[in-house]
């Protein structure tokens, strides 16, 4: 399993193609003390030459659309040269008394074209890199995790149907394309020049709207993440909502031992002999929450996703398809050598 990383030994090693763009900008992330930080204005600032941020007195971000060739050359970042680049940038005077610290990123953006190569499988910045921008590569990097954690560790427990593990790449793949894309979106409208600022213009109008700025914030925050699991109910790929008990409990409370969920409001009995089937695999939960969003019954994943829902009296045929999708059946008591079917 290959987290080591976007230099990730085990993706070179076990022969992952890492395909994408090339850098627009070389980044720099400082710590400096400055003589002068009034000619600096606060914020963001785009200029005609790229973009500074002074977040707080010394922390100071700049992008300088060199293509990354600073960051490319080895170069070492001297406060002269830092120095250089804030004034070019900032079209000021500004003098940097001392560099703390320096570093220096770009927006290279690059995805493996496959998560899994035989026994080998890739996630987080092994995965994927891109622009920090908008921090979007954390949430990336933790849904991988809590997506193949569980299908990882049932396939080696032997508790997963076949296909189980395969649905990784399937699942999240096609979430990093959005994120690379949505990077690479970002730095279209910062680049420097009349196209860039029209486009900066139109999205900052959206932004301005309640749809618009819903949009953008799902979109950085992850929740609108959705993945193709099949069903008809439209909550199904979705994340579950954090339904609260009657008792207080919430649903993530009651998700940290890792199992998957039955969650049913209307105490069905066939809904509880199923779960039941499925050992330590599935806890069934019953009950009232005072949210209940017209639902009868869920299946949730032990990723949190839905895999099943219903409004109406549960279907029994449909329901046990589902769970067949994701978990394995104990079949009498389980021994070493036939746990499972």
């Amino acid at each position: 399993m290959g987290c080591d990383g976007a230099r990730s030994v085990v993706r070179k090693a076990g022969g992952f193609e890492f395909a994408g763009t090339e850098p627009e900008f070389t980044g720099y992330s400082t710590k400096v003390d400055i003589a002068d930080p009034e000619k600096l204005k606060p914020g963001r600032n785009q200029t005609a030459t790229g973009m500074y941020l002074q977040s707080q007195p010394g922390f100071v971000m700049i992008q300088d659309f060199d293509g990354g060739a600073f960051h490319n050359s080895g170069k070492p970042i001297t406060r002269e040269h830092v120095q250089e680049v804030l004034r070019r940038i900032s079209n000021t005077d500004v003098t940097i008394n001392t560099l703390h610290v320096a570093a220096t990123w770009t927006d290279r953006a690059r995805q493996a074209t496959t998560y899994r190569n035989g026994r080998a499988l890739l996630a987080g910045d092994a995965a994927h890199i891109h622009s920090p921008l908008g921090g979007q590569g954390l949430n990336l990097g933790m849904g991988d995790a809590m997506n193949l954690g569980w299908k990882l560790a049932a396939t080696i427990q032997k508790k997963a149907p076949e296909g189980v593990l395969d649905s990784y790449q399937t699942e999240r793949h096609p979430i990093g394309a959005q994120v690379l894309d949505w990077s690479r979106a970002q730095v279209a409208i910062m680049r420097p020049g009349p196209h860039a600022r029209a486009l900066y213009a139109i999205v900052r109008d959206l932004m301005n709207t309640r749809d618009g700025a819903t949009h953008i914030a799902g979109r950085v925050w992850g929740v609108f993440t959705q993945y193709n699991l099949g069903g008809d109910h439209p909550l199904v790929g979705h994340s579950v909502p954090n339904f609260e008990l009657e008792g207080g409990a919430r649903i993530g409370e009651l998700m940290h031992d890792g199992q998957g969920m039955l969650l049913d409001f209307n105490r069905n009995a066939s809904l509880k002999t199923l779960a039941s089937e499925y050992g330590d695999q599935m806890k069934y939960v019953s009950g009232r929450v005072k949210e209940q969003l017209g639902l009868r019954a869920v299946l949730i994943r032990p990723d949190g996703f839905i895999a099943w829902a219903s409004d109406s009296e549960p279907d029994e045929q449909s329901i046990r398809q589902a769970v067949a999708l994701w978990f394995a059946r104990y079949r009498g008591v389980p021994t070493a050598s036939n746990p499972l079917i």
